[in-house]
């Protein structure tokens, strides 16, 4: 359960930091609002995980989630260049979601 819980804030984190980039440094108010509502909800979300998911592992999968998934919406919808290198590095990300919790569940 706790894994699942901890996917969800992920995408939650890419919220935020997109509604931050659409804030213009907290000029524009409902995308700031935006942002305090979504890292709210992400950051209690991680914290709820980290009652049962070591600090190291739910923070790092959490990162990487809410990084992946920023960066192919900032190279999708936004404009940001994309490159063969960019999404290898992408696929290196998941890869490393994907091997914490395979060893956190082979241990």
């Amino acid at each position: 359960m706790a894994w699942i819980v901890l996917v969800v804030p992920g995408f939650l984190e890419a919220g935020w930091a997109l509604c931050l980039k659409a804030s213009d440094g907290f000029r524009r108010l409902w995308p700031s609002v935006g942002f305090l509502v979504l890292a709210a909800l992400s950051s209690g979300g991680l914290a709820y995980a980290l009652r049962t998911l070591p600090v190291g592992t739910a923070y790092a999968v959490w990162t990487g989630i809410g990084a992946s998934v920023t960066a192919v919406v900032g190279m999708a919808l936004l404009g940001e260049g994309t490159s063969a290198l960019k999404l290898v590095s992408l696929v290196l990300i998941v890869a490393g979601i994907i091997g914490l919790h395979v060893a956190e569940n082979a241990a």
